[in-house]
């Protein structure tokens, strides 16, 4: 019994480790998307999001029958709840890609203003983003409390770029008031990166 839980924690571990990678690719393509207004790189990421959806399905279920079949305790049943939770955050995380990549496809500018985007730091939160999710899986490979305690500092900045973001649109909006729509999309943007920045902290 010892044994076939241990290869079906293995096997679990590798699915999280698959859907962490899915979605790291699906936040670096909509930040992508943003920055270049790239409208068939955000479409890529509105068709993957389906995968996502799938990929949670199947690894809740996994989880579902590992408890049902071997009653796990202890550290095992730790380890599988654990995984449980990363399933849900990931997920959230998928969703958050996918808002951000219907900005590129919504925007009907030909390109972002280049000083608005170093204002608002948006490059910047979004590699932040994507550090803090690859920190995190790491410290999962590697078991490594002072990794995991890494990710909260980097979400520290995440939390200054956002609160600082409504007064450089409002600036902004003074001399481009046509502006007005982008400018909002634009905030909800900052806003979906802060809080998938809370997601990767959970």
């Amino acid at each position: 019994m010892v044994k076939f839980i241990e290869s079906e924690l293995v096997l679990l571990k590798k699915e999280i480790d698959e859907m962490w990678t899915l979605v790291y690719n699906q936040l670096d393509r909509a930040g992508d998307a943003v920055l270049t207004l790239d409208r068939e790189l955000a479409q890529q990421v509105l068709v993957r999001e389906r995968r996502v959806n799938a990929f949670e399905l199947k690894i809740d279920s996994d989880v579902e029958d590992i408890i049902a079949l071997y009653n796990p305790v202890a550290i095992d049943l730790r380890f599988v709840l654990a995984m449980l939770k990363i399933n849900t955050n990931l997920e959230r995380l998928g969703d958050f890609a996918e808002g951000i990549a219907r900005f590129a496809l919504n925007c009907h500018e030909p390109a972002l203003d280049t000083e608005l985007v170093k204002q608002l730091r948006l490059e910047e939160m979004i590699a932040q983003v994507l550090s803090m999710l690859e920190l995190a899986k790491q410290a999962l490979q590697e078991e490594s409390q002072e990794l995991a305690t890494a990710v909260f500092a980097k979400d520290n900045m995440l939390d200054e770029i956002n609160a600082a973001a409504p007064a450089v649109l409002t600036k902004y909006l003074e001399t481009h008031p046509d502006n007005f729509l982008t400018c909002l999309e634009l905030g909800a943007v900052i806003r979906k990166l802060e809080r998938a920045g809370d997601h990767i902290t959970n």
